[in-house]
């Protein structure tokens, strides 16, 4: 089938039509920052003007927003196989990654080792490096080769930590073996779902997971800085104390206690308070992405891949991209990457001409595919103009090899 008649019978076309895309821009950047649902300015202007304008602080009761980050969680779990009750919107990616190992940690009081991957999104490690210094206990960060993560599950592993589909590559793990792997090793295992939620199916019920996290301004469109997500089952969430023993996961927030007392569900996790304002933008991401079919929604992913990956292959035997992403599909998140020398500079070419992907130190091209609002003739396109770039050696100019601070 062309691109033209993939998206005549594509189920999810009328979604586009929500989202505010600026004219003549091709957007495969939405595993970065995913893009603004129209209804997300009324939202804003909602709470703005009425909300926080005329209700004041009567608009924590009268408006929901003090209960916004369960209300919020309990969506989100709906789209990775989660339980009402385990889910938490809350504070960055990197806070709640740093939560959930500390309280991963304390089931294992006894061993001393996190695992994970070389290569994994820095700041997972770093929030490895970080906790030793603040809890004062002695942990060893093991990290191995993405293949050798099985094998390095010995005795002396607490907690195994890894991204279900890797940030740079898109290569996603089988989350149910790698989950049931840990455990009879005698560790629990922390999930990163960044690029996960909203992009490719999850359920961390059927996996057993013990603890996910994940950022809401990818796949959830949620905005700029977007609160993340925390997630922690029910069977694990009355044995760990918080690392971070905020006052908004206190038992009772507003009794005013000297003594922290944590709430007996997924609250404890929470720390200060809520953002209001990115609760909004993100719950209307969410709302508008419980309505597709999940299974629709992986279908048109790997459509839209295997079209981008089969039209690149002339461009990678002619000019020397190689593809870092899986060619199995059921390995393959919702992204295509390649690596090329030139990588940065071929990224700032294309954005040029409107099609907005990324780069990651130190070769990779990135294009995320969000089936939501990327159209197969976008993808054919897309390919169509990196051929151009290339042929007529647009890459080379001096002003597209100067690093913006982000890449």
């Amino acid at each position: 089938m062309t691109p033209e008649q993939l998206d005549a019978a594509d189920p999810l076309a009328p979604f586009r039509d929500r989202f505010a895309l600026p004219e003549g821009v091709i957007y495969l950047d939405g595993n970065s920052l995913g893009a603004r649902p129209k209804a997300a300015a009324g939202r804003i202007a909602q709470v703005v003007e009425r909300e926080w304008g005329e209700g004041l602080i009567t608009s924590w009761n009268a408006a929901g927003w003090i209960e916004a980050p369960r209300r919020i969680g309990d969506k989100i779990a709906q789209l990775v196989g989660a339980g009402n009750g385990e889910m938490i919107a809350c504070d960055s990616t990197s806070v709640n990654i740093f939560k959930t190992l500390c309280a991963a940690l304390s089931l294992t009081p006894e061993r001393d080792t996190i695992l994970s991957e070389r290569g994994n999104f820095p700041t997972d490690i770093y929030m490895v490096q970080g906790i030793e210094a603040l809890t004062g206990r002695r942990i060893r960060q093991q990290l191995v080769e993405p293949g050798e993560v099985e094998g390095a599950m010995g005795d002396h592993v607490a907690v195994v930590l890894l991204t279900h589909v890797h940030y740079k590559t898109g290569r996603m793990r089988d989350m149910a073996l790698t989950t049931r792997l840990a455990h009879e090793a005698g560790a629990s295992i922390v999930w990163d779902l960044s690029h996960s939620a909203g992009a490719v199916p999850v359920d961390l019920t059927s996996a057993g997971a013990d603890f996910a996290v994940g950022c809401g301004y990818k796949y959830l469109n949620g905005g700029p800085g977007a609160p993340a997500f925390l997630f922690a089952a029910k069977r694990h969430q009355q044995k760990v104390m918080p690392a971070l023993s905020g006052w908004f996961g206190h038992a009772e927030p507003f009794a005013f206690d000297d003594q922290y007392r944590p709430a007996p569900g997924v609250e404890r996790f929470m720390v200060g308070t809520p953002p209001v304002l990115g609760m909004a933008a993100l719950e209307v991401g969410v709302d508008l992405f419980l309505e597709a079919d999940m299974a629709q929604v992986r279908s048109k992913s790997l459509s839209l891949s295997r079209l981008f990956i089969e039209r690149m292959k002339p461009l990678c035997a002619a000019h020397g991209f190689q593809l870092a992403s899986p060619e199995l599909e059921a390995e393959r998140g919702s992204q295509v990457s390649y690596r090329h020398p030139q990588g940065y500079a071929i990224m700032q070419a294309l954005i040029a001409r409107g099609v907005v992907g990324d780069f990651r130190a130190p070769d990779i091209l990135r294009f995320g595919f969000t089936p939501l609002y990327t159209s197969h003739v976008e993808v054919a396109a897309a390919v169509d103009h990196m051929a151009q770039v290339m042929e007529g050696g647009e890459w080379d100019r001096p002003e597209y090899k100067v690093r913006a601070a982000v890449t």
